[in-house]
């Protein structure tokens, strides 16, 4: 039988207990850091997604800065893509264009978002961010793919985002140190101005220099 026993990507295993916890809300059990001494005053839906209080924040910033146009990087289960498509429908417009690469977590979005009042928001792409193309100018953009491509993606997309507009890296904690350090790559280069909220897994929100007003 063992030969026939696959094992599963560490992405699967955590979609598979998200679906069993059937949307119930735990608390934070990413590890304490210099910068978040207490993560377990936080609370999470799973270990992929951002935290709860991140969540709100999210919907807070889009309600707040009127977003057009939203790209998020590494939708996962499509929590957080929900929670800002929220945002869009209580300002009554804007989009926001999210893109999973993994077809079998893709379509657990999918569903999702498919069955959500919040669907004419969302446009869902089964594609890579650092091949997906986007039109027009971005006012938000979500970094939280792989976190190998995140300054890749960043500057990928840095062109299109307007000089007001705002970019947020997720799992930027002293801990999980290649977000971090890829924050501050681009920033000692003078593309990013940042700002590290100390939540348990770290969260950057960073706006272009270029154009600033």
């Amino acid at each position: 039988m063992g030969l026939f026993r696959k094992k599963l990507k560490q992405e699967h295993k955590i979609m598979l207990q998200a679906e069993r916890a059937g949307g119930a809300l735990l608390p934070e059990y990413h590890r304490a850091t210099a910068e978040c001494p207490h993560p377990e005053h936080w609370h999470m839906y799973d270990s992929m997604t951002a935290e709860a209080e991140v969540l709100e924040f999210l919907r807070s910033l889009v309600t707040t800065l009127k977003p057009g146009l939203i790209v998020e990087t590494g939708s996962f289960l499509g929590v957080s893509t929900l929670w800002m498509a929220e945002g869009l429908r209580s300002n009554g417009f804007g989009k926001i264009i999210s893109c999973e690469f993994d077809p079998v977590i893709f379509t657990k979005a999918q569903e999702r978002i498919a069955s959500s009042d919040l669907r004419n928001f969302i446009e869902l792409r089964n594609e890579s961010s650092l091949e997906m193309q986007v039109s027009g100018s971005i006012d938000l953009l979500f970094s939280d793919s792989d976190v190998i491509i995140r300054e890749a993606e960043v500057r990928r997309f840095l062109p299109q985002i307007r000089s007001t507009g705002l970019i947020l890296l997720h799992d930027a904690s002293s801990h999980l140190k290649t977000v971090r350090q890829a924050a501050i790559s681009l920033e000692s280069e003078g593309l990013l101005s940042c700002i590290f909220l100390p939540t348990p897994r770290g969260l950057v929100m960073g706006q272009k220099r270029e154009g600033r007003v």
